[in-house]
C-alpha cells in the first residue's frame, strides 16, 4: 500500500485538461491567458451592474404603473420631453462600450505581436492528426529539422492516468519562461489549433501560414483539441503541450531521442 501510495504521488503531473461540469476557465499558465481571463471579470462586471440596472427599471415600471396603482397614468410630458432621461441611456452605454474597447483593443495587439521568439514550432494540421516540425534544431543523423506525427492514444491503449480523447503519442515539449512560436497550416482542410490553458487559438488555414506565440509560465502537460469543425474524426485529433525546465540535459536527451 505505501508503495503505491508512493507511485502515485512520485507519478503526478500537474494536468492542465478539461474537467466534468466544468463553467470558469481552466487554469492559466501564460500571460495571454492571464490578460484574457482578466478582460473577462471586467466585461462580466459590467454585465452585471447593466443587468440589475435595468432589472430595477423594470421592476420599478411594473410597481408604480400597473393597472390597480393610482399612478397608472403617465403624463405626456415625460414622454415628450424626457431631454435628460435620453442623454442617460445614451451616453451610459457608449461610455461602458468605450470601457471595454481599450482593454479589449490592447490584449488583441498584444496577442498578435510576436517579437524575436527563441524557438520556432511548425504545426500542420491533417485529417486527422497534428505534425510539428522543431525548425531550430537539426537532427545530426539525417541533417534535417525534428519533426514528428502526433496522433491519439486509442482508449484500449491508454495507461493508468492518461485522459481519454486528449492524450497523444508524441508530445510537444517546450521550456519554460521562453518565447515560443507556433507557425501553423493544413494539409487539407480548415483546422483550428487550440490550447485554453496557453490562451492559444488559431486557424489552420490550407496554403496560409498563421502565427501565434506563447510564454509557459510554470511547468505541466497542457491539453487542447482541434476546435473548427474538420471531419467525422473532428474530435479525435487533440493537442498535448508538455512546458519542462530549462535544463540542457533534458533537451538534448529529447532532440537526441
Amino acid at each position: 500500500m505505501v508503495q503505491l501510495l508512493n507511485w502515485n504521488v512520485s507519478s503526478m503531473v500537474w494536468n492542465d485538461a478539461p474537467e466534468p461540469w466544468q463553467i470558469g476557465f481552466q487554469d492559466s499558465a501564460s500571460p495571454i491567458m492571464e490578460g484574457i481571463q482578466e478582460l473577462h471579470d471586467q466585461i462580466f462586471f459590467y454585465l452585471i451592474v447593466v443587468l440589475v440596472l435595468v432589472s430595477w427599471m423594470l421592476g420599478s415600471i411594473l410597481y408604480k404603473f400597473h393597472s390597480s396603482s393610482e399612478n397608472n397614468r403617465i403624463r405626456y410630458k415625460y414622454l415628450n420631453h424626457g431631454t435628460l432621461i435620453e442623454l442617460i441611456w445614451t451616453l451610459t452605454p457608449a461610455l461602458i462600450l468605450v470601457a471595454i474597447a481599450f482593454p479589449s483593443f490592447k490584449l488583441l495587439y498584444l496577442m498578435d505581436e510576436v517579437i524575436d521568439p527563441a524557438m520556432t514550432i511548425k504545426v500542420n494540421g491533417h485529417q486527422w492528426y497534428w505534425d510539428y516540425q522543431y525548425s531550430d534544431y537539426v537532427d545530426d543523423q539525417h541533417e534535417d529539422s525534428i519533426a514528428f506525427d502526433s496522433y491519439m492514444v486509442p482508449t484500449e491503449e491508454l495507461e493508468p492516468g492518461q485522459l481519454r480523447l486528449l492524450e497523444v503519442d508524441n508530445r510537444v515539449v517546450v521550456p519554460v519562461d521562453t518565447h515560443i512560436r507556433f507557425i501553423v497550416s493544413s494539409a487539407d482542410v480548415i483546422h483550428s489549433f487550440a490550447v485554453p490553458s496557453l490562451g492559444l487559438k488559431i486557424d489552420a488555414v490550407p496554403g496560409r501560414l498563421n502565427q501565434t506565440s506563447f510564454i509557459a509560465q510554470r511547468e505541466g502537460v497542457y491539453y487542447g483539441q482541434c476546435s473548427e469543425l474538420c471531419g467525422v474524426w473532428h474530435g479525435f485529433m487533440p493537442i498535448v503541450v508538455e512546458a519542462v525546465s530549462r535544463t540542457v540535459r533534458y533537451f538534448h536527451s529529447f532532440f537526441s531521442s
